[in-house]
């Protein structure tokens, strides 16, 4: 390929989530006549539980091993395809960045190793088998009543705090990473502390006392986009955030996130997100 493909989640749904049950032997969407996943990004998270069989999936060169009651995740960005992922059974969820809170993104961002799957004990399993049924159930039925995204939302909130609290404090030093990839883990992170008032490459190579240019490299090799597409990523991700859940108009929003011009910054959004700000807070809140 002559390039690695990039799966936006916005394309496949207009509710930033995307959830099914999958069972050994499924032909799953962007796989091959065996079933197995084909190398690719995703611009967004990815959730697996698996309950039955095993699983093997290369993420960004590693090899990962799943068996049941795993709980594992993927970031935006990380290159992956599948092993032997059709003889695993379970649950698949991609999540817009957006509906994970900042607390949480920390968690699963600031890992300086390769994420490893993590056991759930018996009740943590339970737990989530039944918050992923019912969610898929509401997810499934979210057009039929006017409150039904909110509460698809709340349940995606719930386990979305379920999984980060198994991966907080966690300090795995089996696979270590390579320096453009710690560096980009260090940038991720000042990042969302430091969008609204820092917009520029230059600055934020500053403070990580490296060059643009090799901060720029190092992000197009883990992640395979640039600098400044990041910045403007986590500020869009935040103006997505305040539309859904706020009541500001898009000229506070813009002062918010650093605009004083919000005609600018609503074309900058429409630029990124192919709609409106109003149009997609409509959407998202119907």
């Amino acid at each position: 390929m002559k390039d690695i493909p990039v799966h936006q989640l916005k394309k496949r749904g207009n509710v930033g989530l995307e959830i099914w049950r999958y069972y050994a032997g499924d032909i799953r969407p962007n796989s091959d006549e065996k079933g197995v996943m084909k190398a690719h990004r995703d611009d967004h998270y990815i959730f697996f539980v698996v309950d039955a069989g095993d699983a093997a999936l290369m993420i960004d060169f590693d090899e990962v091993t799943f068996f049941p009651n795993a709980l594992y995740y993927i970031l935006p960005g990380q290159v992956h395809k599948g092993i032997s992922d059709e003889r695993a059974a379970g649950w698949f969820l991609a999540v817009d960045t957006m509906l994970v809170p900042p607390d949480c993104r920390k968690v699963f961002e600031g890992q300086l190793v390769l994420q490893k799957p993590h056991m759930l004990d018996d009740m943590q399993m339970k737990q989530c088998m039944d918050l992923l049924s019912l969610l898929y159930q509401r997810f499934l039925d979210y057009e039929k009543s006017t409150f039904n995204v909110s509460v698809v939302h709340s349940l995606l909130q719930s386990f979305i705090g379920i999984a980060a609290g198994c991966y907080a404090g966690v300090n795995n030093t089996a696979i270590q990473v390579s320096r453009p990839v710690e560096l980009s883990q260090m940038f991720k992170q000042l990042l969302v502390d430091n969008y609204v008032a820092i917009k520029s490459p230059s600055v934020y190579a500053g403070m990580l006392n490296v060059s643009e240019s090799y901060l720029n490299e190092a992000l197009k090799k883990t992640t395979g986009l640039s600098v400044s597409y990041w910045i403007l990523n986590e500020v869009m991700l935040e103006a997505k955030r305040l539309l859904y859940y706020s009541e500001q108009n898009v000229k506070g929003i813009a002062h918010v996130l650093g605009y004083d011009d919000h005609a600018y910054f609503s074309r900058l959004f429409k630029k990124a997100e192919g709609i409106t700000p109003l149009t997609f807070r409509a959407t998202y809140r119907k």
